[in-house]
């Protein structure tokens, strides 16, 4: 049920470019935005995905676009920037949000794949902050929303190019925002989000031999999509989603060594005991035909001992690193 506030907002005015809207927390993100009557360009590879989203937000009160295009294609990305002005006469928001995963130990990952993570990842936000920003420019006003996730505080053991897309996109948020300081009204806005409820890490280029899971607990993607209406409505530099995204970025920051070292045996411990499966590509390569909804369905799968489990392991190591730091200061 919405609050009082939320029924105030009105997002009909406003036009939003959402890329990786075929599912996911972006298919939540366009979903949840259509409720208040936003004007939409969605972006994704799967066109038949995409239409299925533009009926559901257009039922539900917005006015959807559908634009497939792989945002790996900086020329593309510029021609929905273009198109996305001529449908709602400016564009007031847009949001980075496509993504892709690669998991598996380094050198047992093709060269190729890492490669498109950093280009789908960050290389493809960049194009999508270089094809909007000339129209922000014109206009003098608009938000740009990279949906980063806690990976932009945390290295991911075994997801090498991952992490490296996603520490690459907190230092091209900030740089972005010392270039743009004489905007005043052009708003850079970063989402941190913990682990999510998604079909995201069923489209994953998996190289361990292991079926994955995500690692508990999970969030749901809606929690992302009320985050967006909130800095779509009042915009702020960073917003992170879940309390484990927090708790990890204080044990990043605080004791990135330990935090780095547990997250790795986890992992490791993990696939242990995980059931054997085929190495594949993926969505990196190519868009797959499943995975299309908002959720992956893993709150339910995934029981409470391994949640319980691996969010101790976390607080101790909290903990761990505290006593450390203040061992080590009265030394």
């Amino acid at each position: 049920m919405k609050t009082r506030k939320e029924r105030r907002i009105n997002f009909t005015n406003k036009t939003i470019v959402i890329t990786g809207a075929s599912s996911g927390a972006g298919r939540a993100m366009a979903v949840e935005l259509a409720k208040y009557g936003a004007k939409l360009v969605l972006v994704a590879r799967r066109v038949d995905a995409l239409k299925e989203v533009v009926q559901q937000c257009n039922e539900l009160g917005g006015l959807a676009l559908a634009m497939p295009a792989d945002v790996r294609d900086a020329d593309a990305l510029k021609d929905i920037a273009a198109k996305a002005n001529e449908f709602g006469g400016r564009i007031d928001v847009w949001i980075n949000n496509a993504g892709v995963l690669a998991a598996g130990d380094f050198t047992e990952t093709p060269t190729e794949i890492h490669e498109q993570v950093i280009h789908t990842n960050l290389l493809g936000y960049l194009y999508g902050a270089h094809a909007v920003l000339p129209y922000f420019k014109q206009q003098k006003h608009g938000t740009l929303i990279n949906n980063v996730s806690v990976g932009g505080w945390m290295p991911v053991p075994y997801g090498v190019a991952y992490s490296a897309s996603k520490f690459g996109l907190t230092g091209f948020s900030e740089a972005l925002r010392g270039e743009l300081t004489k905007y005043r009204y052009i708003r850079i806005c970063d989402l941190f989000p913990a682990f999510l409820d998604t079909p995201g890490i069923q489209h994953a280029a998996n190289y361990t031999g292991k079926i994955l899971k995500p690692a508990p607990p999970v969030y749901d993607p809606q929690e992302v999509a009320r985050a967006v209406v909130s800095v779509v409505n009042r915009p702020r530099r960073s917003v992170t989603i879940g309390s484990v995204s927090t708790l990890l970025k204080i044990a990043n920051a605080v004791a990135p060594t330990l935090t780095r070292t547990i997250t790795a045996k986890l992992v490791e411990g993990y696939l242990k005991v995980a059931e054997p499966t085929e190495h594949t590509s993926g969505n990196i390569m190519k868009p797959v035909d499943y995975g299309t909804g908002i959720h992956g369905g893993w709150s339910v799968r995934l029981s409470p001992s391994p949640r319980s489990a691996i969010g101790a392991a976390f607080l101790a190591s909290v903990a761990a690193a505290f006593f450390i730091t203040r061992s080590q200061v009265s030394k």
